[in-house]
């Protein structure tokens, strides 16, 4: 998700006083004719080797509350579905609730299509409806010519397509958040990868900065912060600065993101976790808390 935010040191309270601190913009503008080309920076090395065994399985689900600009906007939840041709897919679904559709009214889903042992993408879709405008969006990526095939249509506007080119690692904004549930994590430990979102091409370079206590409803966690910016790759003027803490546990849970769309700050905060074999774990206030 790239995006912009001033980090929170409690997630729980991130994204309620941060200001952006980064250009925002709409990621979706294509560049200024007048903008001069630059060349984003390569990442130096690719990502490192994944754990084993995978922190998640197929049935596992994950709920997120999310915030925008200040406020309750929605829902968002993202299912480990079953394997399916040679792929393991993440069903990603999200709905903003009454108070903020008067702003911005989006439902919809989105799937990547994952190397059950690589992680890495084959394909990602998006079917949604924003404020009654149907966008669909296919994205397919070529492990072998490093290419990203981006098809798309918004309502009853002619077809478009993008074509782009990952450095070392291509991955779409769903199935990133896994493959980082896999890394090495430790402190210091650099990060970089492209990927894909809102129709265009981002190279996210990040640090893990340290291991952190957060408190949430959910639970008390010890966790991972990964600090980083993604800058757009045909307009290196845009850029969004990228926070995700994960859990330094055996479940690997992405705890919450922060971070900014065009409208100002947004966050995400792990709510609910369901997983097979386990006990559910849902928010009761911590005053309830049973572990």
């Amino acid at each position: 998700m790239p995006s912009v935010l001033r980090a929170q040191t409690d997630p729980s309270d991130a994204g309620t006083s941060a200001e952006p601190a980064g250009n925002t913009g709409d990621a979706m503008a294509p560049a200024p004719p007048n903008e001069p080309a630059v060349a984003v920076k390569p990442c130096d090395q690719g990502l490192p080797t994944l754990r084993t065994p995978l922190a998640f399985k197929p049935g596992e689900l994950l709920e997120f509350d999310l915030d925008a600009m200040g406020a309750k906007a929605g829902k968002l939840t993202m299912r480990v579905q079953r394997p399916a041709n040679g792929a393991l897919p993440v069903l990603v679904e999200a709905q903003t609730n009454t108070l903020f559709s008067k702003v911005r009214r989006v439902r919809g889903s989105a799937v990547s299509y994952l190397h059950p042992r690589t992680l890495r993408p084959s394909r990602y879709t998006e079917d949604a409806v924003e404020n009654e405008q149907r966008r669909k969006v296919n994205v397919d990526f070529g492990a072998q010519d490093r290419s990203v095939k981006v098809d798309y249509q918004f309502g009853d506007r002619p077809k478009g397509q993008f074509n782009y080119t990952f450095d070392k690692d291509g991955l779409d904004v769903a199935g990133a958040i896994y493959l980082i549930r896999q890394l090495p994590l430790k402190k210091d430990l650099p990060v970089c990868f492209d990927v894909y979102g809102i129709r265009r091409m981002w190279r996210l370079t990040a640090t893990v900065v340290e291991r952190e206590h957060v408190s949430l409803p959910l639970g008390e966690f010890e966790a991972w912060h990964l600090a980083g910016t993604a800058v757009r790759l045909d307009r290196p003027s845009q850029t969004r600065d990228v926070h995700v803490w994960i859990t330094d546990d055996a479940r690997r849970l992405p705890l919450a993101a922060v971070g900014a769309i065009d409208l100002g700050a947004v966050r995400l905060t792990l709510s609910g976790v369901t997983r097979p074999g386990e006990k559910p774990l849902e928010a009761q206030g911590k005053e309830d808390l049973k572990w």
